[in-house]
Order: structure tokens, then C-alpha cells, then sequence
């Protein structure tokens, strides 16, 4: 799967489980370990899981198989990494907390 596409299905199975705010960071001038991030948020910390853990499920089911996923335990921020793309699923406090658009568009 090319990138592009990589992009647009893991935020159109975010957006399936109702996420909000997604948003495409382009890294790749600001990082040697991705190239894309998708960051969006949930309204709980289960909403949460459930967008990352729908995402991975539905990424395993096009055989696409994340190389990891964090946070689920604490579900506040959940990151799953598809490598290319990484995703970033938070409640709202998290996002406001780390502000991770401001911190990789400057």
C-alpha cells in the first residue's frame, strides 16, 4: 500500500469510530523515524482505545500489520505505528496537554 493511501485509510477508520480533529502532520523534513503522524481525539479514555484498537484491527484485516501500539493500558494516549504513519489517538486534556501539532509544525 502506498503511503498516500496508508493515510487516508487509517483516518478513515479513525474517522469510522467517530474520532474528531484529525489532523495530518507531514515530518518528513523533522524525522528519521516516520514521515506522516495523525493525531486525533476521543471523547473518553475507552473511546480511545476503541478508535486504536478498530484502526489496528481493520489495518490487520487489509494486511497491513502495525509494528506496535502504546498506551492502551492507560488509554489517554494511544499511538499506533504503521511506521510510514504514525497515529495518535487522545483525549482532549493529552492533546491540549502536549500540543503535539504545534510541537511538529514549527
Amino acid at each position: 500500500m502506498q503511503i498516500e493511501e496508508l493515510k487516508s485509510f487509517v483516518a478513515d477508520k479513525a474517522d469510522d469510530m467517530k474520532a474528531h480533529d484529525i489532523i495530518e502532520l507531514d515530518v518528513r523534513e523533522k524525522s528519521t523515524f516516520t514521515q506522516y503522524m495523525l493525531v486525533c481525539s476521543g471523547n473518553s479514555k475507552q473511546h480511545v482505545r476503541s478508535i486504536a484498537k478498530h484502526v489496528a484491527t481493520e489495518a490487520k484485516r487489509a494486511d497491513i500489520r502495525p509494528l506496535g501500539m502504546e498506551g492502551e493500558d492507560f488509554g489517554e494516549w494511544v499511538l499506533v505505528d504503521f511506521g510510514e504513519v504514525i497515529l495518535h489517538v487522545m483525549v482532549e486534556e493529552q492533546r491540549d496537554l502536549y500540543q503535539l501539532e504545534k510541537l511538529w509544525q514549527k
